[in-house]
Formats: C-alpha cells, sequence, structure tokens
C-alpha cells in the first residue's frame, strides 16, 4: 500500500491561495523551506536543500516556482552576475552586498545608502525601485619591507 500524498500545512496553503497561487504540494514545500525568514537563494541552492530534505523536486520546477513566486510579489529577483540569479524573500526597498569570494549576499541596513541627483524617468514611466549592489571582494595583505 503507497501513502497517500502529504497534506500541504494549513498555513502555507493559505499563504500560496492569498498570493494569487493554486496552492500545490511542490509549491508549499518549497514555500516551507523559503519562507524562513529573509534569506537569499538561488534556484540550484534551493533545489539543494529541497533534495537534502527528501522532496522529490526537479530544478525545473524549483526554477517555474521561484518565478511564479516573483509574479505574486513573493520574492525579489535579483541578477548579481550573468547567469547567478538570486531570489530574496525580503521585498522591501533595501540593497545588497556581495561577497564575490563566497556568493553570497547581504541587506545593506537601512539608510546606509543615500541617494541623490536621480535622473528623471523617461516620458511615461516612473521609478519602481533602485537596486544598488556593493560588490566585495577580500583585502589584499600588504607586506612591509625592511
Amino acid at each position: 500500500m503507497t501513502n497517500p500524498a502529504p497534506r500541504l500545512r494549513p498555513d502555507f496553503r493559505r499563504f500560496l491561495v492569498r498570493a494569487g497561487l493554486r496552492p500545490t504540494r511542490q509549491r508549499a514545500a518549497l514555500a516551507e523551506m523559503l519562507f524562513k525568514g529573509d534569506r537569499h537563494v538561488t534556484a540550484e541552492e534551493l533545489h539543494m536543500e529541497a533534495t537534502a530534505s527528501g522532496s522529490r523536486i526537479s530544478l525545473a520546477t524549483v526554477y517555474n516556482t521561484l518565478h511564479h513566486f516573483r509574479q505574486a510579489g513573493l520574492v525579489r529577483e535579483l541578477a548579481i552576475e550573468g547567469q547567478r540569479t538570486y531570489f530574496d524573500t525580503n521585498t522591501s526597498n533595501h540593497n545588497h552586498f556581495y561577497f564575490e569570494d563566497r556568493h553570497d549576499v547581504v541587506d545593506i541596513p537601512d539608510n546606509e545608502i543615500g541617494l541623490s541627483n536621480l535622473p528623471r524617468a523617461p516620458e511615461g514611466y516612473e521609478i519602481a525601485h533602485i537596486d544598488v549592489v556593493i560588490r566585495l571582494v577580500p583585502k589584499r595583505q600588504t607586506t612591509t619591507k625592511i
């Protein structure tokens, strides 16, 4: 006898429905892994996390789900490197540090960046969001000559 499909936790089912998404088992499982506070994850990282937890979800499904979450306004998409995209569960207007040596994204504390002299948006458009990503590398060790 096979086990029935696991039931969706009611809180994630409601969460998905409120966002206008169909609450599939896979979406609920990914939402439960993803929405544990403010996180920055790639689809590959979330897929590895899902696999490690025993979920049988394809990488393509993870990508599709993350894009549905983005379209529903549940995550922000951050394209940091040409082929590396992070999904941020904090959808507020904020900026990021990117640690190039460890491929890690961290929120910059509020009010740490001041922007002035913004260009005027072209006719018929308005600025929706300004993404600032400050790329960091380890300091080089300097040697002193004696």
